[in-house]
């Protein structure tokens, strides 16, 4: 028996792996809320996501951090959920829910047992329709994102790199993804309770809204409810959206960030690339995994392993809707110099811009795009997640089951061409990020 197991599973992991087609329907209410529906009753939960088109890019000058204030202020009740009982709604039925807020979207979701669907459609149409606006809800957010703030960027290790705080601003001079998806304090603090309501009333309207029912439903059933409880919000005045578009990074923007938290620095180059659903945004994505998504990346091969020059190397793209950046960088090693991190990942950039990747590497690279393909898809939660975002932000819900196909038809001469577009040492910043104690002995 133990040896068929073993052949059985060789034979399984030799198969290749194939993405199961998410079947969904969508439409739209009257007021203009977009509805997608998956059903799937092999599950016996559904989730109930709402995603807002409004994130930290739509706040104005002076009041920002009002998008992931909300996050946090729509959970505190409604016209019928007293203050404070949200959560306990949501636990006493046995069900789970959290909120998260992007420069682009504001996203909330709730995953009951089959059976409390209805308590979930009916608690995003409270939040949408009703939600209680006051003074002592925005006191008590506005304590609660201050202790976020503190927790996950000022008192968090590489906490400015990993939020961007410490880097965004240096890579947008116009366009309001400079600033910081959490905000600032001070203009969350300046801000009066009518600009609060002003900014709900104007963002969290049913047309600037995707909603979506993904699990073990009775379509007909849902599509009722659905109707009941969210037909009756009004529709607002159509967001207007303003692209603005930044001038072209010539020259290296040479910036020294100090983080109290680390005790070793980081060397990073960052580069401004295009919004996320253009299709070189989509080769920066399979770049960055060439060079650090692995052991067998090359530039944790060669840094880490090889050469011993480096702790840690990261390099990731940072999608947005209107732009994107992508940062690469790392920690060094004992008394390696930031300048031979910086040399190193020049020259390990060089090469994808010289040399086409061998077909070996190629194969690896799309084999692995494959797998967080149908890795993303792979629980009720993601599915619903993915289907609100591609609507949301792509314009186009079939990216759910079509955005593989775009992976595939990148070509190693295309990985080529759009390294050397972007990569350019003159058209990026280059952060020296450092420890509080470098600049006490300056």
């Amino acid at each position: 028996m133990k040896r068929t197991f073993n052949f059985l599973l060789l034979f399984c992991m030799s198969l290749p792996i194939v993405a199961q087609q998410v079947e969904f329907t969508e439409y739209d209410l009257d007021n203009g809320l977009h509805v997608i529906l998956h059903q799937d009753n092999t599950v016996p939960v559904a989730t109930v996501g709402v995603m807002y088109h409004v994130g930290s890019k739509d706040e104005s000058k002076g009041r920002t951090g009002f998008a992931h204030f909300f996050e946090h202020l729509l959970f505190e009740g409604t016209d019928n959920i007293e203050r404070g009982e949200w959560f306990n709604i949501v636990a006493a039925n046995g069900g789970s829910n959290n909120a998260n807020t992007t420069q682009d979207r504001t996203y909330y979701y709730e995953t009951f047992p089959s059976n409390a669907l209805e308590i979930g459609l009916w608690m995003e149409s409270e939040r949408m329709l009703q939600p209680i606006i006051n003074q002592i809800g925005v006191d008590t957010q506005n304590e609660v994102v201050k202790e976020e703030k503190r927790s996950r960027i000022d008192n968090a290790p590489y906490g400015k790199v990993m939020y961007s705080t410490g880097i965004n601003k240096h890579l947008f001079d116009k366009h309001p993804y400079k600033n910081s998806v959490i905000g600032s304090m001070e203009d969350l603090d300046a801000a009066q309770l009518e600009e609060f309501k002003a900014f709900f009333d104007k963002f969290y309207g049913p047309n600037n809204a995707t909603l979506v029912v993904a699990g073990n439903f009775e379509t007909d059933k849902t599509k009722k409810m659905i109707k009941d409880y969210f037909g009756p919000v009004k529709k607002r005045a159509e967001v207007k959206r303003v692209h603005i578009e930044e001038d072209k990074i010539t020259e290296p923007i040479v910036r020294t960030e100090y983080d109290s938290n680390i005790q070793i620095p980081l060397k990073a180059h960052v580069y401004r690339i295009p919004g996320m659903s253009e299709r070189d945004s989509y080769v920066m994505s399979m770049i960055s995994s060439i060079l650090t998504d692995g052991k067998s990346s090359r530039l944790y091969k060669r840094m880490v392993d090889d050469e011993k020059v480096a702790l840690q190397v990261l390099a990731f793209p940072r999608t947005m809707e209107d732009y994107g950046t992508y940062i690469m960088g790392a920690m060094p090693m004992g008394d390696t110099s930031l300048e031979k991190l910086s040399d190193i990942m020049d020259e390990e950039v060089n090469k994808l811009q010289t040399e086409l990747i061998s077909e070996r590497e190629y194969e690896k690279l799309q084999n692995k795009f494959e797998n967080n393909f149908v890795n993303s898809n792979s629980s009720i939660q993601n599915i619903t997640a993915s289907l609100a975002t591609y609507n949301v932000l792509y314009g186009n819900t079939d990216l759910i089951n079509e955005e593989i196909e775009i992976y595939n038809s990148i070509t190693r001469e295309e990985i080529q061409k759009v390294a050397k577009k972007y990569l350019q040492n003159n058209m990026r910043l280059d952060l020296d990020y450092l420890p509080e104690s470098d600049k006490e002995q300056k």
